[in-house]
């Protein structure tokens, strides 16, 4: 595994990846604090005052080395943030990372998602050179769970009630995929 650092933006054929700054609070808000957008999410919407927060700690983010660390650039189309992928080094040890998305309701069904994320596996296999990256997300998440496997990535693991989520208990699924697979 090699240490990386977010220092220039990524690109896709239509998307732009990079570090959040304090001007995109108001398109981050947009879905942080949307009910339907953050269903699935492990937090509730979120005030203007917390997305603040988030963002200029996201903004921070840049490092892929150790067990923690993550990275959670703005997804931005045409210069207007539409989203944002998470990815984080879930063990140094055993190379392996985990992944996520989030786009705004008005961006959703047309393959952003699966660009972006596809990017940042390109960069976790490619130049991180991690063995294993996997996704963990609610199963009733349809739209993820299909784009998991749009990725490549094969069903892993379905625990039944894992978690306390929202005030009720709720299954996650595990997808995820190896570095050989991806380059396949």
């Amino acid at each position: 595994m090699k240490r990386w650092e977010f220092t220039e933006p990524l690109h896709t054929e239509r998307l732009e990846l990079r570090l959040m700054t304090a001007d995109d609070v108001p398109s981050v808000h947009a879905w942080m604090s949307d009910p339907e957008v953050v269903r699935y999410q492990l937090y509730e919407p979120r005030s203007l005052e917390v997305v603040t927060e988030k963002v200029a700690e996201y903004g921070q983010a840049r490092i892929l080395a150790d067990k923690g660390d993550y990275v959670q650039p703005a997804i931005v189309l045409d210069g207007e943030v539409i989203g944002a992928v998470y990815f984080t080094i879930a063990s140094a040890d055993d190379q392996t990372g985990e992944i996520g998305w989030v786009l705004r309701r008005e961006f959703w069904g047309r393959g952003y998602a699966r660009e972006a994320a596809a990017r940042m596996l390109d960069v976790a296999f490619d130049e991180v050179e991690l063995h294993r990256v996997y996704a963990e997300l609610d199963p009733r998440n349809d739209a993820s769970v299909a784009l998991c496997l749009r990725l490549g990535m094969r069903r892993e693991a379905h625990f039944v009630e894992h978690m306390w989520f929202k005030g009720e208990w709720a299954d996650t699924g595990i997808y995820g995929m190896l570095a050989r697979e991806w380059r396949a």
